[in-house]
């Protein structure tokens, strides 16, 4: 049985979840996709916001985030359209995650995986989005599924 990759697009949260910690679900993600199992998707917001939290709060960190973007082979997406951050406001209304949901909505991912809690986790009831919201524990225990894995 062959399975398609799944499209993945990342929350900021959780490229730096995988730049902090090396044994975390968001690192396991990067080296999923390392392997050839799974494609990541970011929008250019969320590689500066990165960047910038990154230069903040772990400025030794940023040739991790640099290599675990690059042998990750994480795509960037387009820049959403004003229809797709509109579509995105409906469910999220802080702006700056909504301009990222915007930027899934036109990546159009098979999952979105997010640390947060307070404003994306929260949509991941929502039926009327075209893919799943979830944590990098989510989308791992969803893949041992799909390869029948205990």
């Amino acid at each position: 049985m062959t399975l398609q990759r799944r499209k993945v697009f990342l929350d900021t949260s959780v490229i730096f979840a995988a730049v902090l910690s090396p044994e975390g679900g968001a690192r396991k993600l990067l080296h999923l996709a390392e392997a050839g199992f799974i494609n990541l998707i970011v929008g250019s917001n969320v590689l500066r916001e990165c960047d910038t939290v990154v230069r903040r709060k772990a400025p030794s960190s940023l040739p991790m985030l640099a290599q675990l973007l690059a042998a990750g082979r994480v795509e960037t997406s387009s820049a959403p359209s004003r229809k797709q951050i509109a579509a995105a406001r409906a469910f999220v209304k802080y702006g700056p995650d909504a301009h990222i949901l915007g930027e899934a909505i036109g990546a159009r991912p098979d999952w979105f995986v997010t640390h947060d809690k307070e404003h994306l986790l929260k949509v991941r009831t929502e039926r009327r989005l075209a893919f799943k919201i979830g944590t990098p524990g989510d989308l791992i225990r969803a893949l041992k599924e799909d390869f029948k894995l205990p």
